[in-house]
């Protein structure tokens, strides 16, 4: 079914892959429901709403487009679902958002099941895809060293180097030290390893702890938010919701479509210009859209740290199955996974590792072109900057067919890229990124 031998791979790096992709993303099932109870949302609805729109996308990745691409509700999108909620002054309420996440769902499940992502895909440039893949990779990096507190926040540099006298900086430090010893020492398994090291030191310094129980039963506090398309699409007329929608839709879109480019560009998936069974990776995020607004968090993407699973060997759809496995387990489990989530040091390691492994594609990236060479270093540039992987892509879609014409290339530019320059232009000047 995974085709493991087509892939060069086993169960056992599979499954490993997997245990090490879920460690690195399972900050969102306590960071979402965080971030949503400020638009109202009960945390425990929006803690297995997550976890259920996880467990659909990342099955269906697994299953039937077998990629080791995880899927879950993305960062950015639900701090943006949050603020429409907040900047209506109370005329609009967050049953009625979910109205707009849903039908930017459905409008995303028709996207997803014409030929038109797939036409997208194949109309990036390499150059850009490149880019993408690095900028990716440096954002990544840039996560886990803000998230272990190696470099902290600035108030006119943006950034400075954090206190390395601290505890919590001290043990990421040794958990990034032990990794790359390993990774040096062609250890199977490194990362996964020097997680569970740090973990294991972080418990006996006080640095982990588990208070009380360590399971409870999942439960839906407002049961079903919204199931009925006409009553949805009522809301958002009503509301005149218009910009939401497309805002979801849009970011959605490039955000995926950018991950899923650079982790199968990083696992060698990628064939020549094409993604294979493009229109069933694609479905995943659409459809677990679609489904986690019925039980209200807000819209999904494929997750970077997926990119973690990738460098350990996964290779097919086994390591997403096995990631929707830990969520199911997750599920009732949320004083753990919220305890080990609470550590930024076990998983911070892995990311900046990964972002350097995702960084080298750089070298294929043609310099002595400064009409490809620019875009794609825009890109790498202000991924990490902007904090989004769509504004990345925005801004390389824009300056991209903008040299070309000037050069007089106008012609080898793909139809779509010029139709997402203005979009992407449109959404930088007047709609929320």
């Amino acid at each position: 079914m995974f085709h493991l031998k087509k892939h060069n791979t086993t169960v056992k790096t599979e499954v490993l892959a997997g245990m090490t992709t879920f460690l690195t993303m399972a900050y969102i099932v306590i960071v979402n429901p965080i971030i949503l109870a400020d638009a109202g949302v009960p945390f425990d609805q929006v803690f297995l709403a997550t976890i259920i729109s996880a467990i659909v996308g990342t099955l269906w990745m697994g299953l039937f487009a077998n990629y080791p691409i995880a899927i879950a509700p993305g960062m950015g999108l639900n701090a943006y679902f949050t603020s429409v909620v907040l900047a209506s002054d109370g005329q609009l309420d967050y049953m009625t958002a979910f109205s707009a996440v849903f039908i930017a769902g459905i409008l995303f499940v028709l996207l997803s099941m014409t030929s038109f992502r797939e036409k997208l895909i194949q109309s990036i440039p390499e150059n850009l895809k490149h880019g993408i893949t690095a900028g990716i990779g440096l954002f990544i990096a840039f996560i886990g060293l803000r998230m272990s507190g190696i470099v902290a926040p600035h108030e006119s540099n943006l950034v400075k180097l954090g206190d390395l006298t601290s505890a919590p900086v001290l043990l990421a430090l040794f958990g990034l030290l032990v990794t790359i010893v390993l990774m040096t020492l062609n250890v199977y398994g490194s990362i996964f390893i020097g997680m569970i090291l740090t973990g294991i030191v972080a418990f006996f310094t006080g640095q982990l702890e588990f208070k009380g129980a360590l399971w409870q039963m999942p439960h839906l506090p407002e049961g079903i938010i919204v199931w009925n398309p006409i009553q949805a699409a009522g809301d958002v007329i009503s509301h005149g919701l218009y910009g939401v929608v497309f805002a979801f839709l849009i970011v959605t879109l490039f955000d995926t479509t950018g991950t899923m480019i650079g982790v199968a560009k990083q696992a060698g998936l990628m064939k020549g210009n094409t993604l294979p069974r493009a229109r069933h990776a694609l479905l995943a995020d659409s459809v677990a859209t679609t489904v986690g607004s019925v039980f209200g968090t807000s819209p999904t993407s494929a997750f970077v740290e997926s990119s973690s699973g990738v460098a350990v060997g996964g290779r097919t759809g086994l390591t997403s199955v096995t990631v929707a496995i830990l969520f199911i387990i997750a599920a009732f489990f949320s004083p753990f996974v919220s305890a080990l989530s609470g550590v930024s040091a076990i998983t911070a390691p892995a990311l900046i590792i990964v972002g350097s492994l995702m960084i080298g594609v750089v070298k294929h990236i043609d310099w002595d072109s400064f009409d490809e060479a620019f875009p794609a270093f825009l890109i790498i540039l202000t991924m990490p900057l902007t904090s989004s992987i769509a504004t990345g892509i925005a801004l390389g879609f824009i300056t991209y067919p903008l040299l070309k014409v000037v050069k007089g290339k106008w012609k080898k530019v793909p139809v779509l890229l010029y139709i997402f320059a203005v979009l992407f232009t449109y959404q930088l000047l007047f709609l929320p990124h």
